[in-house]
Order: structure tokens, then sequence, then C-alpha cells
């Protein structure tokens, strides 16, 4: 019972993250804002908040085992593998904040979908996951009902962007949703290929090197563009939808 109750705990956040973060960064886009590496970057910043039950476990570990408790689990084949694939996630993240850029919500919403199918194919190419009737069923319905929502949402294309920039926005969309279905599959194999049993604390330890190294990659890219200078409401706004999708991914590794 109480696992299940944490489980629906993270999954409610996830589910506050995900819708909360694009609907947030097109509300900036549509007002005026232009940088892209700014939304990217929010969405994996909320990582640090994975500090606070890694130290509480931590502190109870020192209550049983003493001294000799560890401090960390992650192996170094393991934090490599994850800053690696930490990489993918911050490239993921740039990819589709030009969905909310350059798309109505309802689009972008559609596209991000397909990732469902990708998982799924990568899963059985990677892992080796065996596609039962019924996990090919709930993709299907799934992205049905993406469709569905999309047909009947009202657009909110910005008036006189071009067709290129819509493309642009639908193909780098498109991109991202290909990358996201190949990133959870990875950590997957990660997961596998850890010559340890894998607890839930190793799992925030892979979740917190994801992020780090997603953030620095999309810190690289705001240093590069110059993108230190933005609004602060937004910014407070988009981090707090970041912590809570970076505390729900523990369970679900979902950006």
């Amino acid at each position: 019972m109480k696992k299940l109750i944490f489980l629906i705990f993270n999954i409610i956040m996830l589910s506050i993250g995900n819708c909360g973060g694009p609907l947030i960064s097109r509300l900036y886009f549509i007002h005026g804002g232009q940088r892209i590496w700014i939304p990217s970057v929010l969405q994996t910043v909320g990582c640090p908040i994975i500090l606070i039950p890694l130290s509480i476990a931590y502190f109870q570990r020192r209550k049983i085992q003493g001294p000799e408790a560890k401090l960390v689990f992650i192996t170094r084949q393991e934090f490599i593998a994850s800053a690696g694939v930490g990489i993918i996630v911050g490239l993921d993240s740039y990819l589709n904040s030009w969905g909310p850029a350059k798309l109505p919500v309802s689009t972008s919403t559609l596209i991000n979908a397909t990732q469902l199918a990708f998982t799924a194919l990568f899963a059985v190419l990677i892992v080796k996951q065996k596609l039962t009737a019924y996990s090919t069923n709930s993709v299907v319905l799934l992205i049905a009902g993406a469709a569905t929502l999309a047909l009947r949402a009202n657009g909110d294309r910005p008036a006189g962007e071009s067709t290129k920039d819509y493309m642009l926005g639908f193909v780098m969309t498109f991109i991202g949703a290909v990358l996201y279905g190949l990133m959870l599959p990875l950590i997957e194999l990660i997961y596998m290929k850890a010559k340890q049993a894998v607890t839930y604390t190793t799992v925030l330890e892979i979740q917190m090197v994801l992020g780090i190294s997603a953030t620095v990659f999309c810190t690289i890219g705001m240093i590069i563009n110059k993108d230190f200078q933005v609004n602060m409401i937004f910014l407070s706004l988009s981090a707090l939808a970041a912590m809570f999708n970076e505390r729900a991914s523990v369970v679900c590794p979902i950006r």
C-alpha cells in the first residue's frame, strides 16, 4: 500500500509537470518570447529537488548502518551512461521547445503523442521488450485520443508566422518525439546492465545525473545564444513546473 501511494503521488506530479510545462512555455512565446534555449533548460533545471529524497534516504541508512552507510550507489559505468543519455535529454528538450514556439498546443501535443509508438519500437529493438496486444492497443488508443483532441481544438498560431517557421516547428517537434522514444529504452537499458540491484535510491541518482547533464547541455546553448536576459516571472513559473516533472520522473523516467 505504501509503494502504491508513493507511485500515485509521483504520477500526479508527473501529470502536473508534463501538462503545465508546455502551457507555460506556449504562454511565453505567445506574449513575444523568442528564446528557445530558456524553456529547454527549464525542463530539467528542477533536478536538484531530487537531493531531498536522496538526503532523507542517506540519513536513514546512517541510523541503521552507522558510518559504514554508502553515500552513493551509482557506479562509474552507470554514471557515464547516464551522462550520455542526459545529453540526449538536453537535445530532446531543445527540439521539443520548438513546438510551443511555432505550433499551436494542440498540434505540438499531437506530434508528441507519436513518441509512444517510437518508445514501443525502440523498446523492442534495444531492450527486447515483447510487444503484446495490450501494449499495442494502448499506444493506438492514446495516439487516437491525442488526435481527436487536436482536431477539436482551436488553433493558436500567431498572426504573421510564416509557413517556413511553422514547418520548422513541426519537423523539430517530430524529431524530438523520435529522440524521446529512444531515450526511455536507453534508460531501461542502463537499469538492465547495472551490476547491482537497482534500488529506488539508484534510480534517483541516475535521474539526478540525467538532469544535471541535460541542464549543462542546455545552459551551454544559452551561453552561446546569450539568453540570460529573461523575464523572471516566466522563469519562476516554468521552474516550478520543471521541479514537478523532475520529481515525478524518478518513477516514470519521462522528461
